[in-house]
């Protein structure tokens, strides 16, 4: 590789590294620049970064870390509570932590946070309520030094600094990003002395920069082009966005949970898979996939069963036909035309009308979601990798999140609330299992599937595994 590694992606930007985005493109470069106190190893388990220990209280309340010694940032500046403490309040902040509309993700969990700084390297964290799932927040809330932050301003995500395993050199607008080996990393990291991202829109053209050797990986390249090739070294993922349509609960008909197990029942994933993303993709059949934290596989999942769906529509009092109207975003995801589409022809065969409303601006279609401004259904995706997330900023009624609209089951609510409390992964994880069965016999989503994650790597990248959630770190890159 010449000690240099190519990663051709298919979008490339800066950001400011406190906005909460599971956008796997700009996450590659974070984990280049930035570490969190906590991070996760290829299998998705959490592994220290900054913090090389840390405990929790009983009650979930009062979280202690413990810092690495010897740590700088890329400036020279060094890491300690002091600056720890500066990053968390920054991210508390409601104006942190914006994503597509979504106001103050972190400070949802962590406003009225008190800040213990107990050592020069050990930080105290007392949250107003208890969380068990801090660390699902914390794995994105990357440590920045406050002298660069405070001096660059609003410039500082264009000249990133922070402790990661390679340092800002240029960036060039919609052509690269530059970065070199960061020669005082605290950790072990593969024989790479620099990186260059490259802004590769066209997937075909980021599969010819692996085979002629021009890029050593590629991100997402098309899957009706590497089904037959075997000459080419891939890895595959499931991603854990799910894509999915949110019932609108407000509108009455949806009310009926038989309609939205009907519904459910009435799509044919594996077709829609087939159809919409040439096979690129997987079933989803219930709220989270199976990479997700509570995923219950012993429980039966919701399956095609246009049958059954009638019988439904009839109880429900809809055997003579049902119309719903369905928003849509014309793009992000890409394929969101062909879903709508094709999901509306599926539903149509069990006498149920679906009426597409295309919205062509992806942050005006947001908001519409945001301030619960939507028909029946809309055409959405469900990020977050934390089961608590999607729980709690989706479907918790008393919360009333950025993408809930009008969905309540008390029951699930109160095992979100004992969750909270609980630091006992067995138990909490048990919780969460609940959740899962009580959400496939009461669906608040028509589920439909989760990407599958398609990287291309080079030869000498032979035991090179991208993680669970896709994200290209450059520090497993062996």
């Amino acid at each position: 590789m010449d000690n240099k590694l190519i990663i051709a992606q298919p979008r490339l930007w800066l950001e400011e590294p406190h906005n909460c985005t599971d956008a796997k493109d700009i996450q590659t470069i974070f984990t280049s620049f930035f570490d969190p106190l906590v991070a996760y190893n290829p299998k998705m388990e959490y592994v220290p970064a900054l913090a090389e220990a840390w405990d929790a209280s009983d009650d979930a309340r009062a979280w202690t870390f413990r810092l690495r010694p010897e740590v700088k940032f890329h400036n020279g500046q060094t890491v300690d509570a002091e600056t720890v403490a500066y990053s968390l309040q920054r991210m508390a902040r409601p104006d942190m932590g914006i994503t597509l509309g979504a106001p103050g993700v972190y400070n949802q969990y962590m406003a009225g946070m008190e800040v213990e700084i107990l050592t020069r390297l050990t930080i105290r964290l007392t949250l107003a309520e208890p969380l068990a799932d801090l660390l699902d927040i914390l794995v994105t809330g990357y440590i920045l030094p406050p002298e660069a932050v405070d001096r660059l301003g609003d410039q500082f995500k264009d000249t990133p600094v922070g402790t990661g395993p390679f340092e800002f050199v240029e960036y060039e607008k919609g052509v690269c990003i530059q970065a070199r080996r960061n020669p005082y990393y605290f950790q072990e990291i593969p024989d790479i002395d620099a990186i260059e991202w490259r802004l590769v829109p066209d997937p075909d053209e980021r599969l010819r920069l692996i085979r002629d050797g021009r890029a050593h990986i590629a991100a997402g390249p098309p899957m009706a082009s590497i089904e037959d090739d075997k000459s080419l070294n891939c890895e595959y993922s499931r991603g854990t966005t799910a894509y999915i349509i949110i019932f609108n609960i407000k509108t009455g008909v949806l009310e009926d949970p038989r309609v939205r197990v009907a519904l459910n029942l009435a799509v044919d994933r594996r077709a829609l898979i087939s159809k919409v993303l040439n096979g690129a993709g997987y079933p989803l059949n219930g709220f989270i996939s199976p990479v997700h934290f509570g995923y219950d596989g012993d429980q039966p999942n919701i399956s095609y069963d246009p049958d059954r769906a009638r019988v439904l529509l009839k109880e429900a009092g809809y055997g003579a036909g049902l119309s719903l109207t369905l928003d849509s975003p014309t793009s992000l995801p890409n394929e969101a035309v062909r879903l709508s589409k094709a999901v509306a022809e599926q539903l149509s065969r069990v006498g149920v009308e679906i009426n597409i409303v295309f919205t062509e601006d992806r942050e005006l279609y947001a908001n519409k979601v945001r301030l619960k401004d939507i028909h029946d259904m809309c055409v959405f995706d469900s990020s977050p990798l934390s089961t608590f997330r999607v729980l709690k900023e989706k479907l918790d009624s008393r919360f009333k999140g950025s993408w809930w609209q009008g969905y309540q089951n008390a029951e699930v609510e109160k095992l979100l609330d004992m969750a909270r409390e609980t630091v006992d992964d067995s138990r909490r994880e048990d919780m969460y299992r609940q959740c899962y069965r009580r959400l496939t016999e009461d669906p608040p989503w028509l589920y439909l599937y989760n990407y599958r994650n398609i990287t291309c790597k080079a030869s000498q990248l032979s035991t090179w595994q991208p993680p669970t959630h896709g994200v290209i770190d450059p520090r497993y890159a062996r």
